[in-house]
């Protein structure tokens, strides 16, 4: 028995050590390969963008004049999502919808931040703060996510 347990043991840690390098590899890979689609991006759009700690791009059009919102706010948002490649995913009216900042993707939690109430923008997010290697209805894995962005209310 002790022959047959101690190589299946080994088998397993072994597996499981190839698939986390491999998700590694594959997260590693998007990252680079997003980086450069969003860089491509801002470079082709004539954008002047500026990079956030966590890899969010975003471009301030107008600053708004209200307040900012907190990465808990209740806010309202019109928008369009698009791809790099212009084909959009995603928009609403120009109402826009309302949604706590906590219930959304990291890539809105943090950027819609960076706007006054009443400003307008551009978000550029790479999958890892979007929808990840699994993606969504729609939306590939490790697809970067472009957003026009108005900042319509804080709740």
């Amino acid at each position: 028995m002790r022959k047959i347990l101690v190589p299946f043991i080994v088998l397993l840690f072994v597996s499981c050590g190839s698939e986390d390098s491999k998700s590694e590899a594959s997260s590693t890979e998007y990252t680079e390969s997003n980086e450069k689609e969003i860089l491509d991006y801002i470079s082709n759009q004539n954008l002047e963008a500026q990079k956030s700690a966590s890899g969010l791009y975003y471009v301030i059009n107008e600053i708004g004049t209200g307040d900012k919102p907190t990465a808990s706010s209740n806010v309202t948002v019109a928008y369009k999502g698009y791809f790099a490649d212009g084909s959009v995913f995603d928009q609403s009216n120009e109402d826009g919808i309302s949604f706590n900042l906590n219930q959304v993707i990291a890539g809105w939690t943090e950027g819609i931040t960076y706007f006054n109430e009443g400003g307008s923008g551009v978000l550029l997010i790479p999958s890892r703060l979007a929808y990840g290697n699994a993606g969504r209805s729609g939306i590939p894995g490790g697809a970067v996510l472009i957003f026009d962005i108005n900042l319509v209310s804080i709740n």
